[in-house]
């Protein structure tokens, strides 16, 4: 595969081909050299999705900042994780359950 085919693709796109390859290395049927060149396109499909997530990560990291820059991951997480413990908190003082 070129490599201008190569970057048009989506990360969706190349992850399906990387999974279709990995099937067919793990039935084993293929011949050395058929091997080879799937193992080959394989690395090079696993390297692009790798990039591709490590852009889309920058991304977020950018978005996820406060005014001054600040990453504000943190304070989001905290938040979803006391929903969580208020939920979990009222399911079990519940006396109607079991």
């Amino acid at each position: 595969m070129k490599k201008s085919q190569t970057q048009t693709k989506n990360f969706e796109t190349s992850l399906a081909s990387l999974e279709k390859i990995v099937r067919e290395l793990e039935r084993g049927e293929l011949p050395l050299e058929r091997s080879l060149e799937l193992f080959e396109q394989g690395v090079l499909l696993s390297r692009e999705c790798q990039e591709r997530l490590g852009e889309a990560e920058r991304r977020i990291e950018v978005l996820l900042r406060d005014s001054e820059g600040r990453p504000v991951i943190q304070g989001a997480l905290d938040a979803k994780e006391d929903d969580d413990d208020l939920t979990f908190g009222e399911a079990e003082d519940d006396e109607s359950v079991f």
